[in-house]
Order: structure tokens, then sequence, then C-alpha cells
């Protein structure tokens, strides 16, 4: 499961969702708001998290991760979290920096609040949207990452209606 944006206050279905779904990881990609929330997600089950721009500083909150889940027995899956990664579309300059530094099949970030699926060369991009307090007139999103059949299979899921979102549909 992927969500970002929750501002210390996550949407009211968040968990119900999960449970539904009931991910093997949980990716937040920052504005968490609180480690309280983190505890929470935790509960869950494994959450890996970065800071947002409105987050706490300290070592506990740190500003990307780069971390690799296995696919199967061998195959690895390099992933590239941060917060704030695009502009205009494309990958910001510090985002590319990173990406460069920790080559990345999957790169997940939040920010904006706007649910985004998009490519950068070979890295996937994605962006699960917020699933936190509704911002002007954006939907309130989580994300999901699957594997099936050894392809990545990237959705959204509409936090009001636990079901799949696509831009125009909802």
């Amino acid at each position: 499961a992927v969500i970002s944006d929750t501002h210390g206050r996550p949407h009211g279905s968040l968990f119900s969702v999960l449970e539904q779904n009931a991910p093997s990881l949980i990716l937040h990609a920052g504005d968490v708001g609180s480690l309280e929330l983190i505890k929470d997600l935790e509960a869950c089950c494994q959450t890996v998290w970065v800071r947002g721009n409105t987050d706490a500083t300290g070592p506990e909150w740190p500003d990307s991760v780069a971390l690799s889940i296995k696919l199967g027995r061998f195959t690895p899956l390099p992933i590239l979290l941060v917060h704030d990664a695009m502009l205009r579309f494309r990958l910001n300059k510090e985002a590319l920096h990173l990406l460069d530094r920790n080559p990345a099949r999957v790169v997940v970030f939040g920010h904006s609040h706007i649910p985004f699926i998009g490519k950068n060369g070979q890295a996937c991009l994605f962006n699960p949207g917020s699933a936190g307090p509704p911002r002007m007139g954006l939907p309130t999103t989580m994300g999901m990452i699957r594997v099936k059949s050894g392809r990545l299979v990237f959705r959204h899921l509409d936090l009001k209606t636990g079901k799949e979102w696509n831009p125009g549909k909802n």
C-alpha cells in the first residue's frame, strides 16, 4: 500500500481500506503528521516512511529511503521513496540526483496531493495522492502496487468508496 500527505489526519476509512487490501508493506511518502500515525500503520504491517515538508526533522524522520523488495525468491525491486519529486510532470533536480545515486525501478512520492502514474526513463513514477484532509477539490486517494504475472500493477483507490479511482470517472 502507498499513502502520502495524511498530515496527522488520515481519511476515516484509511484503516478499513488497508485491512480489506491486506498489504504486506506500507510506504508513506511524507507529510505524515506524527509518529503516532506511523505506530498505527505499523499495527497493520511493516511501514517505511519519509519526512515531508510539513513534518518534524530529526534522525527518525528520513528525507529519502532507497529500499529493495524481493519479488519471489530472487528478483529485487529497487524503490526510491521521497516526498517532493516532480516539477511540471518531470522529476525535479533533487529527485534525479537521488535516482542517479540509487537506481530504482519505482520512484514513490507525494507532496502534490495529485494521484499520478508516469515514467522517467526506465523508472515508474507513482504518487498515491493524499490520504489526508481534502484539499483544493482534489480526490482523497491511496495507492496500491501489486505484482501480477511478474509485472508491476499500479492503481489508486478512492478512500471515500474503497473502489478503484480513475481520473474523470470518479
